[in-house]
């Protein structure tokens, strides 16, 4: 599975982890780095001396490449970009910003730098900022979202037609077939979080993987649309949110309902009514909690399986 992508990160499958808040630590990130795709390290739920933490201890668990993930909207983040260039990061994944704000910076670093996008109009900003390639978004992903919630199945196509930079496929990807389906529509690579998520060696609290693997079709709403649009599972915080939007609540009394702490509350710390659970669609084709490495294997299989039968089964012979 040479291309592009593997070429620019010297990675051996064109397959990132998502870095999601409370999940992406070193654990996941060196697990998925050590099996041939991309771990990356999620900066968003890190106070800055545990991304160092988590850093060193990256260097001590792969020898393979791996990134750092920085939501651009974070507080201290220029203690974060001093943090990653003084331990010697060779890769970060922007996101929840502008592109142009850090990307020459991290590149006179010698850094390669990813941007995540969710519309077309960012794709000629990434280019024009320098970046090394682009993760294009569709809203299925769990967390955060663009506001055109425009489905992955739109989404790449659109930006293949508007840049020549890599791409990488995110948003409701979590089988071999997604990825089959994504290469198909323009991608170079692909972005798996919520089926990563729920692995052993994520993060994640054990309730909240447990819900998850039980969870089913539509069990996964976009919420806070007047703050900032995130993909969540039903439980009795959503419902409160849900019933706020339909009173017509203002963005401060949704910012009050949220309060601080709510994705830690319910990811990390398993609260699973007063929390924010944040997952994607895929969450109802997940049907376990595995080890990365058999993650893997089975996403490998199964989209070697599908090129397969698309060369061969008359179904695809029209």
């Amino acid at each position: 599975m040479q291309n592009r992508i593997t070429e620019l990160f010297n990675i051996q499958y064109p397959i990132i982890q998502g870095g999601m808040v409370w999940c992406s630590g070193w654990r996941l990130a060196s697990a998925v780095s050590n099996n041939g795709g991309l771990g990356l390290l999620g900066a968003g739920s890190m106070y800055p001396e545990v991304l160092r933490e988590h850093i060193q201890k990256m260097k001590k668990a792969t020898d393979k490449p791996w990134g750092v993930n920085v939501p651009l909207l974070y507080p201290s983040i220029d203690e974060l970009m001093q943090i990653i260039v003084e331990e010697g990061v060779k890769i970060v994944f922007t996101s929840a910003g502008n592109p142009a704000k850090w990307t020459g910076f991290l590149k006179e670093k010698g850094i390669t730098v990813v941007h995540v996008i969710a519309n077309g109009r960012f794709a000629k900003k990434c280019e024009e900022a320098g970046v090394d390639a682009i993760v294009a978004e569709g809203f299925e992903a769990g967390g955060h979202n663009g506001r055109e919630e425009t489905t992955t199945l739109t989404l790449i196509p659109s930006i293949r037609q508007q840049t020549t930079l890599p791409l990488i496929a995110a948003g409701g990807i979590g089988t071999g077939k997604g990825i089959f389906a994504a290469m198909a529509l323009g991608a170079d690579g692909v972005q798996i979080g919520s089926r990563f998520a729920i692995t052993e060696e994520s993060s994640a609290h054990k309730a909240f993987k447990q819900l998850v693997v039980e969870t089913g079709e539509g069990g996964t709403l976009l919420s806070l649309k007047k703050l900032a649009p995130v993909r969540l599972m039903k439980n009795a915080f959503f419902e409160q949110v849900h019933e706020a939007e339909k009173a017509g609540a203002s963005t401060l009394d949704l910012q009050k309902l949220l309060g601080k702490g709510r994705a830690k509350k319910g990811i990390f710390e398993g609260d699973l009514v007063e929390g924010e659970l944040e997952i994607g669609q895929v969450a109802s084709l997940i049907n376990d909690i595995k080890p990365v490495s058999v993650v893997f294997e089975e996403l490998l299989s199964e989209y070697r399986q599908v090129k397969e039968e698309a060369a061969t089964n008359p179904r695809f012979n029209f």
